[in-house]
């Protein structure tokens, strides 16, 4: 039978000598198959349709089955590799295959770009049973929540994960995660209508006729009423209810006057049990005023309940007390996640228990004592609990050494950086805090373990240019991550916390120490040569006092010196720039008596290159190494460039390094080559470089203690000038003074070479409060672009969260319930009458407004200008108006020396009855009557005139008119002050207020409608826009008043009243609106100028949805605008891909260079390109409103290594094109380093276009400059 001899072979077999080949199927053959039935031992046959050419294969079923087999190989390398899309290249074939060979036919499948995933359900069907018997009743269709979610359409945690490739980095197609604190929209908010919204009528005037349909559907009820076949007892109780409630008013009223009548009996309401009805035996009833005080009572209570409630969550930031020591510790974590071979201090022990309860920390410690405790032990717990620790850092540097140290520590550590990614699956993560961001942005999956993000070395946030990151990060946090910010002390640390507590709803624990574990001694020193090296000054002590002892001991010496140096050589005028070689004296004279006492390693911050060089060269005669410390650096270094080529060993910084370096001195800054960087900073870790000269970036977060800090100068350059140290600046860098263990105390020593500091500088610098944390927090178009395309998130949420808002934004709680206040107060308000005359009344509310702040700023402008001070002089006469006189002419007799707060003392017209010494109001109110308020006439006392003299402020004085009187100021006061006690206060005034006084009421009585004044534009010569502006205006908001008929009302004074303080209530909740809403937002200006700057370029569209272009800028990380502009217009395709690269070096390279580069034709017309796009961005940036200039926007963009960076890419040795440029090594390296990043973003810009041709270029171009010194791989992560 042939299909029992097709079921007795076996397909597969050890080798070819053992398979049997059967003949091919003749028509004699059956077409039956045998099917194997599991492990029953029996079989079936199986008929097969004939013509088939197939062979007849044995068919089985599990768990018993036929054995793996592979398919024919030839066919698997057709499929894979010669038909398959992806592989296949459908631009340029000839890169897969030589030349001779031609590729297969490709079978073309467009049914394939048709398909389209399964939609997921919506709902599912629910089983109704009887409770009791669980008979089955029905099937409910119930919705299925979270469903069709993906990382494309959904913030939410629930989503499935993205494609494996995306996991770590995500994707700029992807939604981020919720961000903590930032609630999905509320059902309140999605009823509020946006402006583009129709006010829609839900129940009435629906459309029933779909659009381009001739007839819809009836909706109208017109089923017949059936009877109903069972009439209920409750149904007739009911309908008997609507009987009774359905009485005549007066019905009612006679009811109730009945009921009163009886005694005030009480209805009993209809209920289904006893106890609904309130019925108690012995009790009284409960008259409605006492049960209406009952429920104001406990309303009350339950609104203090609240509000305290309230107030405990509002204290975001809490203190830690240090003081206690924490003797139950081992006690409350008997099996800690991680162990030290040293006893925790008090902070840290603290920190750990926060950390055990899953609480945020904010640890602000002096320097070296011991932050990376708490770090190591959120990476333990992390472990512990199988989740996953981000670990950031402000700069690449410190990313590598805190790989190195927790590698050895946890093992289970990855690093990503901008060109390095290593183990990206470990538990602990250590990245940069840009790569966070992105990641954030981009919804990695990587964020869903996330327990802990570490922040190091948080006052980086300070940083101008990269601040706003740490705010975009912390934002952008989703609720489960914890937050441990670890920073130098910072006087700001509990509103800094109290921030981010707001933002993220979750209370942050603040954890300071008090005080350094080893203190710092602060010296002056004035010596230069061998005799004066123990010129050595105390200045600050180790308790933290100023000695001025010890500073005025320093002027002294140095003055000494000074003086015999003049008796021999002759008076010279003292420079504050010192030559070379006194330099060079000073350091061989301080590093001899450093290195006698044993006070190495010492670590010299100059803040410049180019003086580290030349203050290390000039040491070359001091050798402060033994053979044996020679011969291990030797070894060491020898060791570490192995891993360069032969030519970049033989390269000057190299050679020049281990010459220094044999002799114990380094040189650290960003000018040596990052491999030489690390080298020096190993061999300092092990105390074999004895002086290092470095910048102020060594002291950025590198763990590198040493015993001694010498400062060469305390100014520096920031960029814009010279300037002292600030307080922080100074605490961060002497604080690498001291070694825990090993260090008694820290030595930091200030060089005076050209003289003495100031003393107040030397206190500020020394003993000032450290810099406090600000924001830094900017719009970018990266930012705003990523935000766009969420619908979810708004950019001015970003913005309300941000760190420079949440001052205004702190109370925003209290303005809400302030709000609900007003709203209610002003519908409980009568409404205002403007029926006939007062027609115009609420436009003669508003002209009286503008007309009084007019006023108001015309005072101010007149009282703050020289002219007006002057004007204001003893004798002048003026108008007064406050609390206690209206429009009342006075004399100024005194003025006050106090410009800030300026006073006057002034003889004031009153009633007789008034007089007395009246105080300076505190805060005057505005008179009630617009008569009052608009008239210009004078006051005159109704009987005997009377006077006072009274101290009157500057806003007091609304008129300074144009008389003077010759006044006696002091006889005046004197006189008066004399009467007003008890024993002469019935004398007559004095003769010279009895003048004084009669000439006031004399002018006050001459012009009754008001003395004429100073006009501020013509009489004190005021032109300014605004004062001229001011001046117009007040003159036609005058004249305007007589046109006013409301004022002709008999009720015009009352109802005037009633507007007014609804106006007042009014103004007050526009304000706190204002303040509450999006409006008030510093930035929204400029975000709505940015958005238009992306609308004119179509990165967005009208309504703001992100179009190609803002698509292909959410790939770029930094020169967006530039990028894209370029890559949409063809820039880069028609260059090849070592110019492209050359190009591109304009956008990481930010130094000034003396040299000019040497490039070819189609370089410099691609330079004139790229500054011809710039320079459109930037007019169209002017145009749309923002403030940078088109010179700055264009001057960021620098060519200076051009012909460096094509030179590179073309092949040429390191030690070549060092020569073509007079940028320093290090630099150089970092940029090019920094110019791979952009490649590979033009590269993935280019796929989301579609361009291979670029992308194929950039894959080049970044391969041509991936080689050698450049990026050889350091030494912490290798």
């Amino acid at each position: 039978d042939n299909s029992f001899r097709v079921a007795a072979v076996r397909p597969v077999m050890a080798s070819d000598a053992q398979r049997v080949v059967l003949p091919a199927m003749g028509p004699s053959d059956l077409s039956l198959s045998v099917l194997e039935m599991g492990c029953s031992g029996s079989f079936e046959l199986l008929s097969r349709p004939m013509g088939s050419s197939e062979p007849l294969l044995p068919q089985s079923t599990l768990p018993v089955g036929l054995p793996p087999f592979a398919p024919p190989l030839l066919s698997e390398v057709e499929s894979r590799f010669l038909r398959d899309p992806a592989w296949l290249p459908l631009h340029c074939p000839q890169l897969a295959f030589s030349s001779g060979r031609t590729a297969l036919k490709r079978d073309r499948q467009p049914h394939s770009l048709l398909q389209c995933g399964v939609s997921p359900l919506h709902s599912s069907l629910s089983v109704v049973r009887h409770p009791t018997t669980g008979e089955l009743l029905d099937f409910t269709e119930e919705l299925s929540e979270d469903t069709g979610l993906s990382c494309k359409n959904s913030l939410s945690f629930l989503r499935p994960p993205g494609p494996p490739g995306q996991t770590l980095r995500g994707s700029t197609t992807n939604y981020p995660f919720l961000p903590g604190g930032m609630e999905e929209l509320s059902l309140d908010q999605i009823k509020k209508k946006t402006q583009l919204e129709e006010d829609i009528d839900f129940e009435n005037n629906l459309l029933s006729t779909p659009p381009g349909f001739n007839r819809g559907m009836d909706f109208t009820n017109s089923e017949p009423k059936g009877t109903p076949s069972e009439v209920s007892l409750l149904s007739l109780l009911s309908s008997f209810d609507d009987i009774i409630d359905g009485r005549p008013e007066h019905g009612e009223q006679e009811e109730k006057k009945r009921g009163e009548e009886k005694g005030g009996e009480r209805k009993v309401q209809r209920s289904n049990s006893l106890e609904e009805l309130g019925i108690k035996d012995g009790l009284p009833p409960v008259t409605p005023s006492a049960r209406r005080a009952k429920e104001e009572e406990e309303k009350k209570k339950k609104e203090e309940q609240e509000n305290k409630k309230e107030g405990e969550r509002e204290r975001w930031a809490v203190p830690v007390d240090i003081n206690t020591p924490c003797e139950d510790f081992h006690k409350r974590i008997p099996d800690p996640a991680f162990k030290w071979p040293f006893e925790l201090d008090v902070f840290q022990k603290q920190a750990v228990l926060c950390l055990e309860k899953g609480q945020s920390v904010f640890v602000a410690a002096h320097t070296s004592a011991g932050k990376t405790v708490v770090a190591e032990y959120a990476i333990a717990l992390s472990q512990k609990h199988m989740t996953r620790t981000i670990y950031t850092s402000p700069i690449k540097a410190l990313s590598n050494q805190k790989f190195r140290d927790f590698k050895g520590t946890f093992g289970d550590v990855g690093l990503l950086t901008g060109d390095v990614q290593l183990n990206p699956e470990a538990s602990c993560l250590i990245m940069t805090t840009e790569i966070l961001r992105s990641m954030l942005y981009n919804g990695s999956d990587v964020i869903r373990d996330l327990e802990w993000v570490i922040f190091d070395e948080v006052h980086y946030i300070n940083d101008i240019e990269r601040g706003v990151v740490w705010e975009e990060v912390l934002i952008m946090l989703p609720e489960h991550v914890g937050i441990i910010l670890l920073s130098a002390t910072v006087p700001n640390a509990l509103e800094f916390s109290d921030w981010i507590g707001r933002i993220k709803k979750r209370q942050i624990f603040v954890i300071s120490t008090l005080k350094r574990p080893v203190p710092l001694e602060h010296f002056l020193y004035t010596g230069n040569s061998s005799k004066t090296q123990k010129e050595l000054f105390l200045l600050v002590d180790s308790n933290g006092t100023f000695l001025t002892k010890g500073y005025y001991a320093a002027v002294e010496a140095k003055k000494e010196r000074t003086s015999k140096h003049a008796q021999s050589f002759g008076a010279k005028t003292a420079s504050q720039n010192t030559t070379p070689n006194q330099d060079r004296a000073v350091w061989l004279s301080l590093l001899s008596s450093l290195s006698q006492r044993d006070q190495t390693p010492v670590v010299a911050f100059t803040f410049s290159r180019t003086r580290c060089d030349d203050n290390a060269r000039a040491l070359s005669s001091l050798d402060l190494t033994s053979s044996a410390e020679k011969s291990e650096i030797h070894c060491f270094f020898n060791k570490c460039i192995t891993r360069l080529r032969g030519s970049d060993r033989q390269l000057p910084q190299v050679l020049q390094m281990i010459q220094l370096l044999k002799k114990g001195i380094g040189v650290h800054h960003s000018g040596i080559l990052p491999i030489l960087k690390e080298v020096i900073e190993m061999l300092f870790t092990r105390g074999l470089v004895k002086v290092l000269f470095a910048t102020e970036t060594f002291a950025m977060g590198v763990n590198m203690p040493a015993r001694t800090v010498v400062f060469d100068s305390i100014r520096k350059h920031d960029g814009t000038g010279f300037r002292d140290l600030l307080p922080g600046e100074y605490i961060q860098m002497a604080g690498r003074a001291g070694r825990r263990g090993l260090d008694t105390t820290g030595t930091v020593i200030i060089l005076c070479k050209a003289g003495v500091h100031e003393m107040s500088d030397l206190h500020k610098m020394m003993l000032g409060k450290p810099t406090v944390l600000q924001s830094q927090f900017r719009l970018t178009y990266t930012m705003i672009l990523n935000l766009l395309r969420v619908e979810a998130l708004r950019v001015t949420d970003m913005m309300k969260r941000s760190f420079s808002e949440c001052h205004c934004r702190r109370d925003a709680q209290s303005h809400e319930k302030r709000i609900a206040q007003l709203k209610k107060m002003l519908s409980s308000l009568p409404p205002i009458d403007t029926e006939g005359q007062l027609a115009d009344l609420v436009t003669y509310y508003h002209t009286v407004r503008e007309l009084t702040l007019t006023r108001g700023t015309l005072q101010k402008a007149t009282l703050e200008s020289v002219n007006g001070v002057k004007a204001l002089s003893v004798g002048r006469v003026v108008v007064i108006n406050n609390s206690q006189h209206t429009n009342a002419l006075g004399v100024i007799l005194q003025v006050s020396s106090d410009s800030a707060n300026r006073t006057f003392t002034a003889l004031v017209l009153c009633e007789k009855d008034g007089e007395g010494t009246l105080k300076p109001d505190a805060a005057p109110t505005p008179p009630k009557s617009p008569q009052l308020l608009c008239s210009t006439a004078l006051f005159i006392p109704e009987g005997p005139c009377g006077h006072t003299v009274q101290k009157i402020r500057a806003e007091d004085v609304t008129g300074i008119t144009v008389k003077t009187l010759r006044v006696a100021p002091d006889r005046i006061i004197d006189n008066f002050n004399k009467r007003q006690m008890p024993r002469f206060k019935l004398d007559p005034p004095g003769q010279a207020i009895s003048t004084t006084t009669q000439e006031l009421l004399r002018l006050a009585e001459a012009n009754p409608d008001g003395v004429a004044t100073l006009d501020p534009v013509n009489d004190l010569q005021l032109k300014g826009v605004e004062v001229v502006e001011a001046s117009m205006r007040l003159r036609i908001l005058q004249e305007s008043l007589g046109q006013f008929t409301c004022v002709h009302s008999p009720r015009f004074s009352e109802e005037f009243s009633r507007l007014q303080e609804r106006m007042v209530l009014q103004e007050e909740l526009d304000r706190l609106q204002f303040l509450v809403s999006d409006q008030s937002l510093s930035l929204l200006p400029e975000y709505h100028q940015r958005v238009e700057v992306l609308k004119s370029l179509q990165y967005v569209d009208a309504g703001g949805a992100v179009q190609l272009k803002g698509r292909v800028a959410c790939e770029l990380s930094s020169h967006e605008l530039l990028l894209t502009e370029l890559l949409f217009e063809g820039a880069l395709s028609s260059l090849p891909p070592e110019e492209s690269a050359a190009l591109l070096s304009c956008l990481v390279f930010t130094q000034k260079t003396q040299v000019t580069p040497e490039i070819n034709a189609s370089l410099q017309e691609g330079v004139q390109r790229v500054l011809g796009v710039a320079k459109r961005i930037a007019e169209l940036q002017r145009e749309c409103g923002l403030s940078e200039s088109v010179e700055d926007y264009v001057g960021q963009y620098k060519f200076g290594l051009t012909e460096v960076v094509y030179c590179w890419a073309r092949g040429m040795p390191f030690s070549e094109i060092a020569t073509l440029t007079d940028v320093q090594e290090g630099i150089v390296v970092r940029c090019i380093q920094r110019l791979d990043e952009v490649l590979k973003d033009v590269r993935n810009a280019a796929r989301i276009v579609g361009d291979s041709v670029l992308y194929s270029k950039m894959e080049q171009a970044s391969t041509a400059i991936k080689r050698d010194i450049v990026f050889t791989a350091s030494l912490y992560t290798h």
